[in-house]
């Protein structure tokens, strides 16, 4: 099983506590994050992208790099692990991203890939006048499909003639090309699973639950019957936080206070942005109903290094698992800790040597 890293781009990572370790975001964080995670042998990183955070005491992801700019930094002070930046789509055309990505190509070849966003937090864009409107909600995945076909003619071939609903091009060029450039797609409903079965090389899903670290078999499932109407084969990738301690009770009593120090008034603001969208079948629908959580309901492994290892040891088993992508409270320490004291004691990365 693959392992990738999920790094923090914006401040605090990905716990709206305010009891959990707070940090700002920095490009001197994210080499050490990175460059731990190439020594210990993990194949990717991940930088997201965002916009306006959501307020409260901990002025929750009020302060974040941008992605590509990141991880072209990354690019150059690494060597061997893949890197992938997230295209907000509303607001960079695929030409401008097609050649940013055979810019970082150059830097890191073969390494890099992009995670394309269709973008749902209405706030992030009608700040700077880029939201569509609520008809944005129905539409997105039709607009990311010919974002993605544009991207994937830029990389082929180096020319795109593409004519549809939102986007025209017109002889349009870019040179030098990327062709080997990878797309995610870390949509879970029907909608973002049948575009990444037609678009993407991988799926990007949340893993549920506490300690219940196969509980999201059914994406897996939702994701090979979509593959099979495609015929495109396309691998799974799964995100848990990674919460660990000297003793499964350690690390239990460290979740549960981060869990006891929410930050509310973050959190409420989250489920307004979600709860905009009215359509049928969404991942943000699912977010108004789901992410009143400390961290954002991300699938959520606590326990001992031991136990930690035990229990991504049985993600792997899940039929169709390519790997994971984990984040952790602290990320600095929780790096170091998964090379040192988690990896060793994992049968499915019985491989991986370590540098």
């Amino acid at each position: 099983m693959e392992v990738g890293v999920f790094i923090p781009i914006g401040n605090n990572g990905w716990l709206i506590s305010e009891t959990a370790p707070q940090y700002m975001p920095s490009f001197e964080m994210n080499k050490k994050v990175t460059q731990a995670a190439e020594r210990y042998g993990l194949e990717f990183a991940l930088s997201m992208i965002k916009l306006r955070g959501f307020g409260g005491k901990t002025q929750f992801w009020e302060h974040n790099l941008e992605s590509f700019t990141l991880m072209a930094g990354l690019a150059a002070v690494t060597d061997r692990i893949k890197l992938f930046a997230t295209a907000a789509t509303l607001t960079m055309p695929p030409a401008i991203v097609a050649r940013m990505a055979a810019t970082i190509d150059s830097i890191a070849p073969g390494r890099f890939g992009i995670n394309l966003i269709t973008g749902w937090a209405e706030a992030e864009y009608s700040q700077m006048g880029l939201w569509p409107g609520d008809k944005h909600y129905r539409d997105r995945y039709n607009y990311l499909a010919e974002y993605a076909r544009i991207l994937r003619d830029l990389f082929d071939t180096g020319v795109s003639n593409f004519k549809g609903d939102y986007f025209t091009m017109t002889d349009c060029r870019v040179s030098p090309r990327a062709p080997d450039t990878k797309l995610i797609c870390a949509g879970s409903s029907t909608e973002g699973l049948a575009f990444t079965a037609e678009y993407a090389d991988y799926s990007f899903a949340l893993g549920k639950g506490t300690n219940t670290p196969t509980a999201f078999a059914d994406v897996n499932e939702r994701l090979r019957a979509a593959k099979e109407k495609t015929g495109r084969d396309v691998s799974a990738y799964i995100l848990f936080m990674v919460i660990a301690d000297e003793t499964d009770e350690a690390a239990m009593a460290k979740w549960e206070s981060y869990r006891n120090g929410v930050d509310k008034e973050a959190v409420a603001w989250l489920v307004g942005q979600a709860s905009g969208n009215t359509s049928e079948d969404t991942n943000t629908k699912q977010l108004a109903a789901e992410m009143a959580a400390v961290n954002l309901n991300m699938g959520t492994l606590v326990g001992s290094h031991a136990s930690i290892a035990r229990m991504l040891d049985e993600v792997a088993m899940v039929p169709d698992t390519a790997g994971v992508l984990l984040t952790f409270d602290d990320f600095e320490k929780g790096i170091e800790d998964f090379g040192r004291r988690i990896q060793p004691l994992m049968t499915c990365r019985a491989h991986v040597k370590s540098a």
